[in-house]
């Protein structure tokens, strides 16, 4: 059997917890090949847009992501090449000169709002997994993370969720859940639900003979 590594896509709304349980799943495999691929890196560049028009970005809209990129770069990292990761800029609202060297590792999670949107995404991953947190757990997480990490007020927070952010999840990242192999309620908080992902990826790593 050709050497292939594993590919976990783990997604879910904005203040759903996935990036708790991606790091849950990364923690219990540190010390091995594991990586983290988060789709925020992906937007696409709009260097050729006046800044007026970048400031109008839909961050929540699946045509906000350079696709064809992640696509691409996961696909050589499956081949065991190294990728150099796009850096995105969100003061000037387009992709930085900057770029990270990643090397390839047995395990890839690919994390991100619509990693499950696009069916040639899906068709590359072995397990999908969707973090399903209630609106009011994930309006208050994100005003209370907006508020006192990115300094932006109230107001501001509520205005962007209700006219952008709630709109976009029930139109695109919602209707995903159903391509997902497996539902965590509650996010990071799940344990018992990680434990069990955790181990299926061990099953799945030792039929791949890398543990």
């Amino acid at each position: 059997m050709e050497r292939k590594p594993v590919v976990i896509g783990v997604t879910g709304g904005s203040g759903s917890g996935k990036t708790s349980v991606t790091k849950s799943i990364y923690d219990c495999f540190k010390g091995h090949s594991i990586m983290i691929l988060e789709q925020d890196y992906y937007y696409k560049d709009q260097t050729h847009l006046p800044f007026e028009e970048r400031l109008k970005t839909n961050y929540d809209h699946p045509l906000a992501f350079d696709n064809d990129l992640l696509i691409e770069h996961l696909k050589r990292l499956l081949q065991y090449e190294q990728i150099n990761k796009p850096v995105y800029d969100y003061a000037m609202h387009t992709r930085s000169n900057e770029v990270i060297t990643v090397e390839p590792k047995d395990v890839i999670i690919l994390e991100g709002i619509l990693v499950l949107e696009d069916e040639r995404l899906r068709n590359l991953m072995d397990i999908k997994l969707f973090v399903d947190t209630d609106a009011d757990l994930r309006i208050i997480r994100r005003l209370s993370r907006d508020i006192k990490e990115r300094g932006r007020t109230l107001d501001s927070v509520i205005e962007q969720y209700v006219g952008v952010v709630r709109p976009m999840h029930n139109q695109f990242i919602e209707p995903t859940k159903r391509y997902a192999d497996i539902i965590i309620p509650e996010g990071g908080h799940n344990h018992v639900a990680i434990d069990l992902m955790v181990t299926k990826i061990q099953t799945i790593l030792e039929q791949k003979a890398f543990l």
